[in-house]
């Protein structure tokens, strides 16, 4: 038998696949030097207590101040958490981040007296500033959203001592990342060809998409069983993060958590409720793609590590990393000259890390500060899962890029329940491009089922996800006691409600929950279901309108969080409140059904 392939070290990726922090701080001893510039900033911080409701003038100052002392953390924050995730094992890298996030609490506390001091003037005077002060109005939508939060907004001392708080209700969070990262060992398993592989974060989903059951049945049991043995802490760390949200939300005078969640973005809980509602009444529809999905692949009983084997596997060729570049180039050319180059430069300039090391935080993602690149994680395998990967968090980046670009600091970000629609439309148009390029039945019935899988895995899964979380926090809200058997039987119960008749449940999956880190995030799941839906919405009617609809989704990336997230999508062409969205998504997955069954499986 063959040596074990082992995941490779950080020093044996070439530098030309790993993100250029040097664009961020030369070294560890510029970053040193920043984070005292920090400290020193907060003494002319602390000077603005008591004073900053005195004047417009004073107003005005307090607010810039703020931005220019938050626009320095979170650089900092960004460089050191991109060393941390490199290679979570890392001690160096373990402790920028852990001082990085003390910083986080320590600036949160000195600025936490602003907002009191604002809201303690009537609403009346600060209007009148406004008028009174011309460089005021780049705040006023700041200050209306502050003002509309007035009732949740505690006094000075208490913001103050929630802030110094927050470093230590981080550590529900770092302790299942520092876990499940760096701590948890993986078993070996045999690949396709005999070779003894070691399992990974990177490798689970790669070999459940493997054609041979085999390797499908092991990975999954190997891979849980890896789980079972931190299982109670897992337990312990999400019970914590919970209590948390809940508390937090108490203290702000929150009906619940997920009202103290959803609030400040003026999402109202009923999108929740009637996400929910309406992928529950449309579950008939995932039932049905299940008894395709067993038929296809000629099996007696569909298991849960059979839900990523491929239905089309001629298709599921190798794509490297450098093809999937071109073909994202491609993809996104609609899109103008200056979104494509855009893309280039994310190439060229070492955004992106790209390939899995030991150590190397799992999954992918996108993620920067106002003064940074929108620096993307990827563990990429030379799929084309990978290339759609890379898509996606290519949506994330050009959001942030053109956000970043276009508006002012207090704007420069977009809020979470818009975060997912530029990445799943982007996914959409590579899609179109491949099945525009590429003459290919395999290919396009492969490219059906991946628009099914995504459905699947992101409309219907994560609101599966998302009632799994509305269910522990609302347990946590009546004082019942979360534990590692009650997580597992809630959410075993929920995958059998979402999987039943047509799937097999093995006993391992009721321990899924324990290594979902986005419910650590605080009622974030559910976005990607909403975010989905509206993606969808938004390319049929780019496909559809072209140029009109082009140029209002350019708008909405370059919108930012200057105005509420709903107005922003129903400006782009699609409206939230409804359930039209979800359930025009729902649709589509049915006609997607039909035409893989009118095309048949080979």
């Amino acid at each position: 038998m063959s040596e074990t392939q082992q995941v490779p070290r950080r020093d044996e990726i070439p530098v030309a696949y790993t993100w250029d922090l040097t664009t961020v701080y030369a070294d560890d001893a510029s970053w040193e030097q920043d984070i005292a510039a920090i400290e020193r900033m907060l003494a002319d911080v602390a000077t603005m207590q008591g004073r900053v409701a005195q004047s417009a003038a004073s107003l005005l100052e307090a607010l810039r101040l703020r931005d220019q002392v938050s626009m320095r953390l979170w650089q900092a924050y960004v460089y050191a958490n991109r060393r941390f995730d490199s290679d979570t094992g890392d001690p160096a890298g373990q402790a920028l981040a852990e001082r990085a996030g003390s910083l986080v609490a320590k600036v949160g506390a000195a600025l936490a007296f602003i907002d009191p001091e604002i809201l303690a003037a009537p609403e009346t005077q600060v209007r009148a500033w406004l008028r009174e002060n011309a460089d005021l109005a780049v705040y006023e939508y700041a200050l209306d959203q502050l003002m509309r939060q007035r009732e949740h907004v505690r006094s000075a001392e208490v913001e103050g001592i929630l802030a110094q708080f927050s470093d230590v209700t981080r550590a529900p969070g770092e302790i299942f990342e520092v876990l499940t990262n760096a701590d948890l060992s993986f078993p070996a398993i045999e690949d396709e060809q005999g070779r003894t592989v070691q399992l990974s974060h990177g490798r689970y989903l790669r070999f459940l998409r493997s054609p041979d059951r085999r390797v499908r049945r092991d990975t999954f049991h190997g891979y849980y069983s890896a789980f079972q043995g931190i299982r109670n802490t897992l337990g312990a760390s999400l019970a914590a993060q919970v209590r948390t949200h809940v508390v937090q939300a108490g203290i702000r005078g929150y009906a619940s958590a997920l009202e103290a969640a959803l609030a400040p973005n003026d999402i109202p809980v009923a999108v929740y409720h009637t996400l929910v509602a309406t992928v529950n009444a449309n579950l008939a529809r995932l039932q049905r793609y299940f008894r395709l999905r067993r038929q296809t692949l000629g099996l007696d009983e569909l298991r849960v590590y059979d839900l990523y084997a491929p239905l089309v596997p001629e298709a599921d060729v190798a794509v490297p990393y450098a093809e999937a570049q071109r073909l994202t180039r491609g993809a996104f050319e609609p899109l103008g000259a200056e979104y494509v180059a855009a893309i280039e430069q994310s190439f060229t300039s070492r955004w992106i890390d790209v390939y899995e090391n030991a150590g190397k935080r799992s999954g992918a993602y996108s993620d920067g500060a106002y003064t940074t690149a929108p620096f993307m994680l990827l563990n990429y395998q030379d799929r084309l899962n990978d290339a759609f990967t890379l898509a996606h968090e290519l949506g994330h980046a050009m959001h942030s890029y053109f956000t970043r670009k276009t508006q002012p600091y207090v704007y420069g970000d977009y809020t979470i329940f818009v975060a997912e629609v530029a990445s799943t439309l982007n996914e959409a148009l590579l899609t179109d491009y491949l099945l525009r390029t590429r003459d290919d039945p395999v290919l396009r019935r492969y490219l059906i089922v991946e628009q099914l899988e995504e459905i699947r895995t992101t409309l219907f899964r994560q609101t599966m996800f998302a009632e799994f979380e509305l269910d522990i926090h609302r347990r946590a809200e009546a004082g019942e006691p979360l534990t590692t058997e009650l997580f597992s039987t809630i959410y075993r119960d929920l995958v059998a409600r979402y999987h039943v008749g047509e799937v097999t449940l093995d006993d391992a999956i009721a321990l899924e929950w324990a290594r979902i880190p986005h419910f650590y995030y605080n009622f974030y799941v559910y976005q990607y279901a909403t975010g989905l839906s509206a993606a969808l919405a938004l390319h049929r009617r780019i496909v559809n309108e072209g140029t009109p609809a082009i140029e209002r989704y350019l708008r909405f990336l370059r919108s930012g969080s200057s105005r509420p997230s709903i107005e922003l999508l129903r400006d782009a062409g699609v409206d939230m409140l409804t359930p039209a969205p979800i359930q025009a998504a729902m649709d589509h997955f049915d006609a997607l059904l039909d035409e893989l069954e009118a095309l048949g499986s080979g």
